[in-house]
């Protein structure tokens, strides 16, 4: 089976004002938007070759999470090979999407939660185990949310490479 491939993904297209990165910031995000470490203390190993200290490391990725620079740490996985998953979509009131959404965050196994400019206005990935277990998350999903939910499963997967050759020198000049 082959691995899963853990990355480091900036947030597209952000609006917020830029942020000064510095030389240690750089290089980590250079490092690892591909290949984070498959050890048993990932963090670790990503500092030691930063040549800063593991809790340096994790309060950076932290910083950068809450400044927008990068929207996820972790691992991505072909589903069809670790379990199950299905891209769902719901509609529900414009101004209870937040709340529909929170709702939708708190279920296990949820993840890429997008709201969408569409009649369909919310939109996410659920993973589970298994089919069963997906089946179920995703029925008692639909209770809770009181919508209809557009189940939408994989008949194609596409690998979609989201890592992104940072030009640090045109940044800094514009």
């Amino acid at each position: 089976m082959r691995q899963p491939l853990p990355v480091i993904a900036p947030v597209p297209d952000r609006q917020a004002e830029p942020v000064r990165l510095d030389s240690v910031d750089r290089r980590l995000i250079d490092l690892y938007q591909r290949g984070l470490p498959l050890t048993e203390r990932p963090y670790a190993s990503m500092a030691k070759t930063l040549g800063i200290s593991e809790g340096d490391l994790i309060y950076r990725l932290e910083r950068l999470c809450e400044l927008d620079v990068i929207g996820r740490v972790g691992a991505v996985f072909d589903h069809r090979r670790a379990g199950a998953s299905e891209l769902v979509a719901v509609a529900v009131p414009e101004r209870d999407r937040d709340a529909y959404a929170a709702v939708i965050n708190r279920c296990p196994g949820v993840n890429h939660n997008y709201a969408r400019e569409h009649e369909f206005n919310l939109w996410f990935v659920m993973t589970a185990p298994d089919e069963t277990c997906l089946e179920l998350r995703l029925t008692r999903l639909e209770q809770e949310l009181k919508q209809p939910l557009l189940r939408l499963p994989m008949v194609e997967g596409y690998h979609i490479d989201l890592a992104f050759a940072i030009p640090w020198d045109s940044l800094e000049a514009s």
